[in-house]
Protein backbone atom coordinates (compact mmCIF):
# COMPACT_ATOMS: atom_id res chain seq x y z
CA UNK A 1 0.00 0.00 0.00
CA UNK A 2 1.20 3.59 -1.06
CA UNK A 3 1.63 5.42 2.42
CA UNK A 4 0.29 9.02 2.83
CA UNK A 5 2.43 11.95 2.40
CA UNK A 6 1.32 15.14 3.31
CA UNK A 7 2.79 18.65 4.97
CA UNK A 8 1.51 20.21 7.68
CA UNK A 9 2.07 23.99 8.58
CA UNK A 10 3.55 24.68 12.11
CA UNK A 11 2.58 27.64 14.26
CA UNK A 12 5.23 30.74 14.76
CA UNK A 13 6.90 29.70 17.70
CA UNK A 14 6.48 26.31 17.41
CA UNK A 15 9.03 24.69 19.72
CA UNK A 16 10.49 21.73 17.41
CA UNK A 17 13.11 20.76 20.06
CA UNK A 18 10.99 20.58 22.61
CA UNK A 19 8.58 18.28 21.12
CA UNK A 20 11.30 16.30 20.01
CA UNK A 21 12.70 15.78 22.91
CA UNK A 22 9.36 14.76 24.63
CA UNK A 23 9.09 11.65 22.42
CA UNK A 24 13.07 10.97 22.22
CA UNK A 25 12.95 10.73 25.90
CA UNK A 26 14.39 7.08 26.07
CA UNK A 27 17.67 6.82 23.89
CA UNK A 28 17.06 3.24 23.78
CA UNK A 29 13.73 3.36 22.33
CA UNK A 30 12.06 0.80 20.99
CA UNK A 31 8.63 2.42 19.71
CA UNK A 32 10.12 5.80 18.62
CA UNK A 33 13.56 7.49 17.25
CA UNK A 34 14.56 10.43 16.96
CA UNK A 35 17.36 11.70 14.65
CA UNK A 36 18.00 15.15 13.58
CA UNK A 37 14.93 16.80 13.26
CA UNK A 38 12.75 13.92 12.41
CA UNK A 39 10.61 11.72 14.17
CA UNK A 40 9.98 7.73 13.48
CA UNK A 41 7.44 6.24 15.92
CA UNK A 42 5.38 2.64 15.77
CA UNK A 43 1.99 2.98 16.36
CA UNK A 44 -0.33 -0.36 16.57
CA UNK A 45 -3.35 0.23 14.98
CA UNK A 46 -6.57 -2.22 14.20
CA UNK A 47 -5.54 -3.05 10.87
CA UNK A 48 -1.67 -3.73 11.75
CA UNK A 49 1.41 -1.87 12.97
CA UNK A 50 1.56 1.82 11.40
CA UNK A 51 5.05 3.92 11.12
CA UNK A 52 4.77 7.56 11.13
CA UNK A 53 7.80 9.86 9.95
CA UNK A 54 7.87 13.10 10.52
CA UNK A 55 10.52 15.85 9.38
CA UNK A 56 10.18 18.97 11.29
CA UNK A 57 10.89 22.62 10.15
CA UNK A 58 10.52 25.56 11.75
CA UNK A 59 7.40 25.81 9.71
CA UNK A 60 6.20 22.86 8.56
CA UNK A 61 6.03 19.51 9.26
CA UNK A 62 6.54 16.85 6.39
CA UNK A 63 4.49 13.53 6.77
CA UNK A 64 4.50 9.91 5.84
CA UNK A 65 2.05 7.53 7.10
CA UNK A 66 1.75 4.01 6.87
CA UNK A 67 -1.13 3.75 4.69
CA UNK A 68 -3.11 1.06 7.73
CA UNK A 69 -4.79 4.53 8.23
CA UNK A 70 -7.42 6.35 6.62
CA UNK A 71 -5.45 9.90 5.18
CA UNK A 72 -7.81 11.57 7.73
CA UNK A 73 -6.98 9.24 10.91
CA UNK A 74 -3.08 9.60 9.70
CA UNK A 75 -3.60 13.91 9.72
CA UNK A 76 -5.22 13.32 13.26
CA UNK A 77 -2.69 11.02 14.27
CA UNK A 78 0.41 13.47 13.43
CA UNK A 79 -1.65 16.57 14.87
CA UNK A 80 -1.56 14.25 18.18
CA UNK A 81 1.95 13.37 18.20
CA UNK A 82 3.01 17.01 17.44
CA UNK A 83 0.29 18.69 19.72
CA UNK A 84 -0.88 21.42 17.47
CA UNK A 85 -4.60 20.95 18.57
CA UNK A 86 -3.88 23.07 21.73
CA UNK A 87 -5.31 26.60 21.27
CA UNK A 88 -1.79 28.01 22.22
CA UNK A 89 -2.87 31.66 20.93
CA UNK A 90 -6.13 32.04 23.14
CA UNK A 91 -3.84 31.09 26.34
CA UNK A 92 -1.29 32.99 25.67
CA UNK A 93 -3.44 36.48 25.24
CA UNK A 94 -5.45 35.28 28.47
CA UNK A 95 -2.51 35.07 30.43
CA UNK A 96 -0.58 37.70 28.83
CA UNK A 97 0.26 40.75 31.53
CA UNK A 98 -0.23 38.53 34.73
CA UNK A 99 2.89 38.31 36.18
CA UNK A 100 4.35 35.88 36.99
CA UNK A 101 2.91 33.43 34.81
CA UNK A 102 2.63 36.14 32.14
CA UNK A 103 6.26 36.70 31.70
CA UNK A 104 6.91 33.08 31.70
CA UNK A 105 4.52 32.42 29.08
CA UNK A 106 6.00 35.02 27.34
CA UNK A 107 9.42 33.98 27.59
CA UNK A 108 8.39 30.19 26.51
CA UNK A 109 6.04 31.29 23.78
CA UNK A 110 4.77 29.27 21.09
CA UNK A 111 5.19 26.00 23.81
CA UNK A 112 2.21 23.33 22.71
CA UNK A 113 2.05 19.82 24.76
CA UNK A 114 2.67 17.15 22.83
CA UNK A 115 0.13 13.85 22.98
CA UNK A 116 1.11 10.22 23.01
CA UNK A 117 -0.38 7.89 19.94
CA UNK A 118 -3.49 6.64 21.84
CA UNK A 119 -5.34 6.77 25.02
CA UNK A 120 -3.86 3.91 26.30
CA UNK A 121 -0.55 4.36 25.47
CA UNK A 122 -1.21 7.62 28.01
CA UNK A 123 -2.57 5.70 29.90
CA UNK A 124 -0.27 3.04 30.57
CA UNK A 125 2.55 5.57 31.06
CA UNK A 126 0.95 7.54 33.46
CA UNK A 127 0.40 4.35 35.68
CA UNK A 128 4.44 3.29 34.68
CA UNK A 129 5.48 6.46 35.92
CA UNK A 130 3.51 6.90 39.04
CA UNK A 131 5.92 8.20 41.99
CA UNK A 132 8.95 6.95 40.47
CA UNK A 133 11.78 9.04 38.43
CA UNK A 134 12.07 9.54 34.84
CA UNK A 135 14.62 7.26 34.25
CA UNK A 136 13.30 4.52 35.97
CA UNK A 137 9.73 5.02 34.41
CA UNK A 138 11.44 5.07 30.68
CA UNK A 139 13.27 1.86 31.33
CA UNK A 140 10.41 0.05 32.47
CA UNK A 141 7.88 1.20 29.29
CA UNK A 142 11.00 0.52 26.99
CA UNK A 143 10.47 -3.40 29.09
CA UNK A 144 6.92 -3.48 28.48
CA UNK A 145 7.53 -2.60 24.45
CA UNK A 146 10.28 -4.86 24.05
CA UNK A 147 7.71 -8.07 25.89
CA UNK A 148 4.57 -7.26 24.65
CA UNK A 149 4.90 -4.53 21.29
CA UNK A 150 4.09 -5.99 17.65
CA UNK A 151 6.99 -5.72 15.09
CA UNK A 152 6.76 -2.75 12.77
CA UNK A 153 9.74 -3.01 11.27
CA UNK A 154 13.20 -1.04 10.79
CA UNK A 155 13.99 -1.98 14.58
CA UNK A 156 10.76 -0.76 15.74
CA UNK A 157 7.91 -2.12 17.91
CA UNK A 158 4.73 -0.56 19.14
CA UNK A 159 3.68 0.02 21.82
CA UNK A 160 1.12 -2.53 23.22
CA UNK A 161 -2.26 -2.11 22.29
CA UNK A 162 -4.97 -2.86 25.39
CA UNK A 163 -5.39 -6.23 24.42
CA UNK A 164 -1.60 -7.13 24.51
CA UNK A 165 -1.18 -6.15 27.53
CA UNK A 166 -4.33 -7.91 28.85
CA UNK A 167 -2.92 -11.21 27.78
CA UNK A 168 0.05 -10.82 30.62
CA UNK A 169 -0.56 -11.54 34.23
CA UNK A 170 0.76 -9.38 36.89
CA UNK A 171 3.10 -11.56 37.67
CA UNK A 172 4.70 -11.04 34.53
CA UNK A 173 4.50 -7.58 34.27
CA UNK A 174 6.16 -7.75 38.07
CA UNK A 175 8.85 -9.64 36.35
CA UNK A 176 9.51 -6.61 34.17
CA UNK A 177 9.72 -4.33 37.12
CA UNK A 178 6.45 -3.61 38.18
CA UNK A 179 5.87 -2.89 41.46
CA UNK A 180 2.59 -4.89 42.69
CA UNK A 181 -0.10 -1.90 42.88
CA UNK A 182 1.14 -0.92 39.69
CA UNK A 183 1.06 -4.29 37.56
CA UNK A 184 -2.51 -4.86 39.14
CA UNK A 185 -3.40 -1.86 38.18
CA UNK A 186 -2.32 -2.18 34.44
CA UNK A 187 -3.42 -5.15 34.02
CA UNK A 188 -7.12 -4.19 35.27
CA UNK A 189 -7.20 -1.06 33.07
CA UNK A 190 -5.94 -3.54 29.61
CA UNK A 191 -8.58 -5.74 30.73
CA UNK A 192 -11.13 -3.56 30.96
CA UNK A 193 -10.70 -1.73 27.62
CA UNK A 194 -10.29 -4.84 25.89
CA UNK A 195 -14.30 -5.56 27.59
CA UNK A 196 -15.84 -2.39 26.24
CA UNK A 197 -15.80 -1.40 30.07
CA UNK A 198 -13.03 1.39 29.58
CA UNK A 199 -13.91 2.88 26.03
CA UNK A 200 -10.80 4.64 25.49
CA UNK A 201 -11.31 5.29 21.92
CA UNK A 202 -15.29 5.64 21.78
CA UNK A 203 -14.38 8.44 24.46
CA UNK A 204 -11.82 10.49 22.37
CA UNK A 205 -14.18 10.25 19.32
CA UNK A 206 -17.10 11.33 21.27
CA UNK A 207 -15.41 14.05 22.55
CA UNK A 208 -16.73 12.60 26.20
CA UNK A 209 -17.00 14.92 29.59
CA UNK A 210 -13.61 14.57 31.42
CA UNK A 211 -15.78 13.87 34.57
CA UNK A 212 -17.47 10.83 33.35
CA UNK A 213 -13.84 9.21 32.08
CA UNK A 214 -12.09 10.30 35.38
CA UNK A 215 -15.32 8.55 37.47
CA UNK A 216 -14.47 5.41 35.46
CA UNK A 217 -10.54 5.22 36.09
CA UNK A 218 -10.70 6.46 39.73
CA UNK A 219 -12.99 3.07 40.36
CA UNK A 220 -10.03 1.16 39.20
CA UNK A 221 -7.07 0.68 42.05
CA UNK A 222 -4.15 2.13 41.83
CA UNK A 223 -5.61 4.79 40.12
CA UNK A 224 -5.47 8.48 41.79
CA UNK A 225 -6.09 11.76 40.53
CA UNK A 226 -2.51 12.42 39.33
CA UNK A 227 -2.88 9.32 36.67
CA UNK A 228 -6.16 10.82 35.90
CA UNK A 229 -5.13 14.06 35.08
CA UNK A 230 -1.92 13.08 33.36
CA UNK A 231 -4.06 10.62 31.31
CA UNK A 232 -6.22 12.99 29.98
CA UNK A 233 -4.12 15.81 29.42
CA UNK A 234 -1.68 13.04 26.99
CA UNK A 235 -4.26 10.79 26.18
CA UNK A 236 -7.07 13.13 25.36
CA UNK A 237 -6.05 16.94 25.06
CA UNK A 238 -8.48 17.94 27.62
CA UNK A 239 -7.32 21.87 28.23
CA UNK A 240 -8.02 21.95 32.03
CA UNK A 241 -6.14 19.26 33.82
CA UNK A 242 -5.09 20.34 37.69
CA UNK A 243 -1.39 19.05 37.80
CA UNK A 244 -1.22 20.09 41.40
CA UNK A 245 -0.25 16.52 42.72
CA UNK A 246 2.75 16.41 40.11
CA UNK A 247 6.03 17.33 41.92
CA UNK A 248 7.62 18.61 39.26
CA UNK A 249 4.54 21.35 39.12
CA UNK A 250 4.65 22.02 42.80
CA UNK A 251 8.82 22.32 42.18
CA UNK A 252 8.55 25.21 38.96
CA UNK A 253 5.82 26.79 41.23
CA UNK A 254 8.27 27.00 44.34
CA UNK A 255 10.63 28.61 41.36
CA UNK A 256 7.93 31.07 40.03
CA UNK A 257 6.80 32.62 42.71
CA UNK A 258 9.84 32.63 45.03
CA UNK A 259 8.24 30.71 47.85
CA UNK A 260 10.53 29.33 50.82
CA UNK A 261 9.27 26.05 50.42
CA UNK A 262 7.66 23.58 47.99
CA UNK A 263 3.72 24.35 48.29
CA UNK A 264 1.62 21.67 49.09
CA UNK A 265 -0.70 19.55 46.84
CA UNK A 266 -3.95 21.84 48.03
CA UNK A 267 -2.00 25.10 48.02
CA UNK A 268 -0.75 24.34 44.77
CA UNK A 269 -4.45 22.95 43.77
CA UNK A 270 -5.76 26.31 44.57
CA UNK A 271 -3.44 28.56 42.45
CA UNK A 272 -3.67 26.77 39.26
CA UNK A 273 -7.48 27.17 39.67
CA UNK A 274 -7.44 30.84 39.02
CA UNK A 275 -6.58 29.54 35.70
CA UNK A 276 -8.97 27.54 34.54
CA UNK A 277 -9.75 26.81 31.72
CA UNK A 278 -6.30 26.71 30.64
CA UNK A 279 -4.40 24.84 33.88
CA UNK A 280 -3.03 22.09 31.51
CA UNK A 281 -0.80 24.48 29.12
CA UNK A 282 -0.20 26.36 32.74
CA UNK A 283 1.61 22.98 33.77
CA UNK A 284 3.70 22.38 30.66
CA UNK A 285 5.04 25.84 31.18
CA UNK A 286 5.73 25.05 35.01
CA UNK A 287 6.97 21.83 33.34
CA UNK A 288 9.39 23.72 31.00
CA UNK A 289 10.51 25.91 33.14
CA UNK A 290 12.64 23.16 34.83
CA UNK A 291 14.49 22.64 31.84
Amino acid sequence: MTPHTFALPLPAAYPVGAVLAFHGRDRQARAERVSGQALTKAVATDRGPCVVSIELSQTRADCQVSAHLSFAAARGLVRRLLGLDWDVAGFEAGVAGQSPLGELVLRQRGLVIPMAATPFEALSWAITGQQINLAVAITLRRRLIEHAGGEAGDGLRCHPAAAEVASLTPEQLGALGYSKSKARALALVSQRVVTGELPLERWLAAGADPAEISSALLEIPGIGPWTVNYTLLRGFGCADCSLHGDVAVRNALQRLLGLARKPTQGEAERWLAQWSPWRSLVAAHLWAALG
